[in-house]
């Protein structure tokens, strides 16, 4: 049992530093995005930098693809290891990236070029992350361990807004963090990718992929054997799609929203995600521990069905917030509902696939549904308000979670019916 909590310690700890590395960008956009595109609508500013987060989003499908494959032919400890060790490449590049002033059109390409490396690092981080979290952990207790991998990943998040209210608040002034302060957060984060790549290096192997080793390494590419599982595949489509939209308008679009919508300010900004984001991880095993207990379909279902009635009235309340207090309850009633899905949706996952194709069959069709919708979603929310029909993102959230509802009334519930029980 020691050596389990160790392995999930670990893995989740990486995780947490891949995470943060790659939410820093849109943690500090706030303060950058005006030294790579030039101009003077802030809106428009956070919309190219938005979408500049979204293009990253585009790659990790290719990830998934590379990294998967490494994680099912030569190990999944393999894997997490190589994949948060180009997260750390991807950070080093955005923290000495030249500005628009000195290097003109080559400073938004150079900032691309990095957020793809930080796509095709997260793109694999899922799928082994997910894979071995739920082959470490005890059958009884799968969904509470595999809970800890959006614990971290929440963490990240938290973690990148902590870095950045301290520099608020005790370190720098506005003017130096909008003038250089911003790179601190990534140099922060390539170092930490570092010490985590070390630490995944001593992580012992899964007994699940010991087991399969010799058949694994002969077999043929796991890509071509995604294909024999086409029903399973498109499950995780359609049970990620809601899902992961909700997850980051809740997260990278959230800090946006209430800095350009509710009109707080930068430190109310923080303080407010930074508060929600800590109530969410704490969510996480809660629900993964009863996901144990009733199952996971019923909190998949409960998810979206209160995310299909309330998204429209919660975040119409949320745009009128009179004070950062009121904002912050709206927020935390919303991760009541999302996390029905987040802190479970990896187990389910994993639980629909052998051994062989798992840690591709999880990060693929996953990394699909992300980069098309929740890559986009903070996109998709800027574009509606620069228009001026801000409102129609929240009918747009709607219907993606609705759309999962579907999916989700018409699965068998994962615990029940697990293939990590007929290895």
């Amino acid at each position: 049992m020691r050596r389990r909590g160790k392995a999930v310690f670990i893995g989740s700890i990486g995780n947490l530093v891949e995470w943060y590395d790659f939410y820093a960008y849109a943690a500090f956009a706030l303060y950058f995005a005006h030294l790579f595109f030039p101009g003077d609508d802030p809106v428009v500013q956070q919309l190219n930098a938005a979408v500049l987060f979204a293009l990253g989003f585009v790659v990790r499908p290719l990830g998934a693809m590379i990294f998967g494959q490494i994680a099912d032919r030569r190990g999944r400890r393999t894997a997490l290891t190589l994949s948060v060790a180009l997260m750390c490449f991807g950070s080093l590049v955005i923290a000495i990236a030249p500005t628009y002033a000195t290097a003109g059109a080559l400073a938004p390409a150079v900032l691309l070029a990095a957020r793809i490396l930080q796509g095709l690092s997260l793109g694999g981080e899922y799928g082994a992350s997910a894979t071995y979290l739920s082959e470490v952990a005890h059958p009884r207790y799968r969904g509470f361990f595999s809970s800890f991998q959006y614990v971290t990943l929440i963490g990240g998040q938290l973690c990148a807004l902590l870095v950045l209210l301290v520099l608020q608040q005790f370190v720098l002034t506005r003017e130096q963090l909008l003038e250089w302060g911003w790179r601190i957060p990534f140099v922060i984060g390539a170092l930490l990718a570092v010490v985590a790549a070390l630490m995944r290096r001593n992580l012992h192997e899964t007994e699940f992929f010991e087991k399969a080793r010799p058949a694994n390494e002969k077999a043929r590419s796991s890509l071509r054997a995604l294909l024999e599982h086409p029903r399973e595949a498109a499950l995780v489509v359609g049970l990620t799609l809601g899902g992961t939209v909700a997850f980051y308008t809740y997260t990278t679009y959230m800090q946006k929203y209430l800095k350009l919508t509710v009109k707080l300010s930068d430190v109310e900004t923080t303080l407010v995600t930074a508060g929600s984001l800590l109530f969410a991880m704490l969510l996480q095993p809660i629900y993964g521990a009863l996901s144990d207990v009733v199952g996971r379909r019923p909190l998949l279902v409960g998810f979206g069905v209160a995310g299909t009635v309330l998204t429209v009235p919660l975040l119409t309340a949320l745009q009128s917030a009179s004070t950062p207090w009121h904002a912050f309850l709206f927020l935390t009633f919303a991760w009541v509902i999302v996390s029905g899905y987040t802190s479970i949706n990896a187990i389910v996952k994993a639980e629909l696939f052998p051994t062989h194709v798992r840690a591709t069959g999880v990060a693929v069709p996953y990394a699909i549904a992300v980069s098309l919708f929740g890559g986009s979603a903070e996109s998709v929310a800027l574009w509606f308000k620069s228009i001026g029909r801000e409102s129609w993102f929240y009918y747009y959230l709607t219907a993606c979670i609705a759309t999962s509802l579907v999916v989700y009334l018409c699965m068998r519930d994962t615990r029940d019916h697990s293939a990590l029980d007929r290895q």
